[in-house]
């Protein structure tokens, strides 16, 4: 499967992508919200190899796709969506992005093309995202991509030793209709 928007290709993983993975995991601003990422090449390898089985499920229920400049066959970094299970109406979305990207609202432009599969391949229902609370980057984009708050969860993240709160968004197939017509 590809995509494509004006500046981005978002295609699927191959196993050569843990190098830049790796790259971009191991920054001290990129782990500031990812409590479970080591930043060591076993865990980038091991990150990339969970896509990889993802792609051979069937019927496939979990999508992750490498984000890369549409110029260039740069990975800068991954977004998907994900059923709970193959028979789910709702699912949740995600993206990360290496920070030297940050600020070219990349990840506008990946979480539209997310909530369009998601509504018109997958005939979702719901779609949803978690995030951090205090990564504002998140939230801007959950408030961009028309999403509402649903819920706070309080505390429910230790990174580092230090206990965050999780923000839940969502949107309705009917609200996001509504907004692209």
């Amino acid at each position: 499967m590809l995509f494509q928007t004006d500046r981005l290709l978002l295609r699927e993983f191959t196993e050569a992508d843990w190098p830049a993975v790796l790259a971009y995991q191991s920054t001290p601003a990129y782990q500031r919200f990812y409590p479970e990422v080591g930043g060591t090449e076993a865990d980038a390898r091991a990150f990339v190899n969970r896509f990889l089985l993802w792609q051979q499920e069937k019927p496939q229920w979990r999508y992750q796709w490498a984000v890369t400049l549409r110029r260039q066959d740069t990975l800068i970094g991954n977004c998907g969506i994900r059923k709970s299970d193959p028979d789910a109406l709702e699912a949740e979305i995600g993206c990360e992005l290496a920070p030297e990207h940050w600020g070219r609202n990349y990840p506008v432009e990946m979480g539209r093309l997310l909530l369009r599969f998601g509504f018109t391949e997958l005939g979702l229902h719901r779609i949803y995202a978690q995030c951090i609370a205090e990564n504002r980057g998140a939230v801007s984009l959950a408030q961009t991509l028309g999403m509402s708050q649903e819920g706070r969860l309080r505390e429910n993240v230790n990174i580092r030793g230090r206990w965050h709160d999780t923000l839940i968004y969502s949107i309705l197939e009917q609200e996001w209709k509504a907004k692209v017509e």
